[in-house]
């Protein structure tokens, strides 16, 4: 592929997007329980809009552009508000949850590094719930992770694990609200309070909860708390463009203070260039997600969301009460919001994901790790709501289609992976491919097989062979 000789014309430009998209998977049926997040198209097109308004605006220099400054202000202080946050809590917008959690992460290893200077190997502590995000951060800025257990019933942090595996290294403790995995939100309180007996800072993981729990309360729900109101929460993270249905590369991470803040801020005069300050990690950017998040949650109001929450909510119910009446599905803890999984002591998982797939349900498995056997993650968004019987009723099918196909030989997987691992095969991973279907950089039609593969393999080898086959795939 070469730029062309030649410009081609409007026509043919999106002749080619158009064919190009067919291959995806379709978000706007209301099919998908991952990914996309769909408030209706009125809402879409206002948030559309906006953001092509401020697509060219350049968010590197508020001095420049002052009214992206405002709408940044505006944007943070709303979910400040809604957090119940008082007047010193400040915040920045980011392009997405990652993106808020590195920063968090990063702001604490620099806040430890002013007051903690003789910590040479920084810790922080997160249960085995809490999100990649927290290990990327981890491997970027140098931090050691500190994984902690859940309790096996609730698939909540375990508070006391964590107490046991604080050390003189330690800077950070992580809660979720919820923990994406399971949609239940662990136990704030207690961790805050732990950190604050041991003088750490304490960061909030409410990227998927941030907007839906905080008017879930409003609504007269029972919540477990986990916003600002709760002592030693020293930041929090929360995401626009999910479940606050804004344009995507929105999300807001905030913090007690402004003197805590501060460790957040990049700067630099030390070239011949321009003077750089960069709020968050991204210089250039554009104003588009940030108008359009602006202007979703202005069209929006409290009302427009409690009513999309509401009808989330209660298709969830149905979803849970629905999946619970399919005698071979457990759901495996009542969720505190629109996000549930649920397994099978009979069924492939993978089996049946890949049977949903069949019948244009796009819904994600989760691996089996100890104390949570594998199963199949649902996030429930507005567009699903209309789908409700006809998803329980693709589910009851694919359970009966599963039921007939003969199972993964994962046994024998393992002992062909066992052999190769143990000859130090240098063609491991092409020959681990290749068991599953894969050649090249294709993608597989289903994702069964190459399930059982990932989860049959020891962690750090699987972690290699995703580096592998990505590496490959963007050829």
């Amino acid at each position: 592929m070469n730029i062309p000789a030649q410009g081609k014309s409007p026509e043919e430009i999106f002749e080619f997007l158009k064919i190009a998209k067919s291959h995806d998977l379709r978000w706007d049926d209301g099919r998908m329980y991952a990914y996309v997040y769909d408030p209706g198209q009125d809402v879409m097109e206002i948030g559309k809009q906006a953001y092509l308004a401020y697509m060219v605006e350049n968010g590197l220099d508020p001095t420049t552009f002052p009214s992206l400054l405002k709408l940044e202000t505006d944007v943070v202080r709303m979910v400040i508000n809604l957090l119940r946050g008082d007047e010193n809590v400040v915040g920045n917008v980011t392009t997405g949850g990652t993106e808020s959690i590195l920063l968090a992460v990063k702001t604490a290893r620099d806040w430890a590094r002013f007051y903690k200077p003789e910590i040479t190997r920084p810790e922080i502590i997160l249960c085995q719930t809490a999100h990649h995000a927290f290990h990327k951060a981890a491997q970027y800025f140098g931090l050691e992770v500190v994984l902690t257990p859940f309790d096996t019933t609730t698939f909540r942090a375990d508070v006391d694990a964590m107490r046991a595996a604080i050390t003189p290294n330690t800077i950070l403790l992580v809660g979720s609200a919820p923990a994406y995995s399971q949609g239940v939100v662990d136990p704030i309180p207690q961790i805050a309070a732990l950190a604050q007996q041991h003088g750490l800072l304490c960061h909030v993981d409410a990227c998927v909860g941030g907007i839906h729990l905080p008017f879930m309360r409003k609504m007269g729900y029972d919540l477990p708390p986990f916003d600002w109101t709760v002592p030693g929460v020293t930041s929090i993270s929360t995401d626009l463009h999910k479940f606050g249905y804004c344009p995507k590369q929105a999300s807001v991470v905030m913090y007690r203070s402004r003197e805590l803040r501060r460790f957040q801020i990049f700067t630099s005069t030390r070239t011949t260039c321009y003077t750089l300050i960069n709020p968050t990690i991204l210089s250039t950017k554009t104003g588009g997600p940030l108008a359009g998040a602006w202007a979703v949650m202005n069209y929006l109001g409290e009302e427009g969301y409690m009513n999309i929450i509401r009808a989330v909510q209660d298709a969830t119910e149905r979803m849970v009460a629905g999946v619970q009446a399919i005698p071979e599905l457990k759901v495996m803890v009542r969720p505190d919001m629109c996000l549930f999984a649920f397994t099978s002591d009979t069924l492939d998982m993978f089996q049946l994901t890949d049977a949903m797939l069949a019948k244009g349900f796009t819904v994600q498995s989760q691996f089996g790790k100890p104390g949570a056997p594998r199963n199949i993650h649902i996030s429930v968004q507005y567009s699903a709501v209309k789908n409700v019987e006809a998803f329980l009723e693709a589910l009851r099918q694919s359970v009966e289609e599963v039921k007939q196909m003969p199972p993964i030989d994962v046994e024998g997987m393992k002992a062909q992976l066992g052999a190769m691992l143990a000859s130090n095969d240098p063609a491991l991973f092409e020959k681990a491919a290749a068991m599953v279907g894969i050649q090249g950089n294709n993608l597989p039609s289903g994702m069964a097989l190459i399930s059982t593969l990932l989860e049959s393999m020891p962690d750090d080898i699987q972690s290699q062979f995703l580096v592998e086959y990505f590496n490959n795939l963007y050829a």
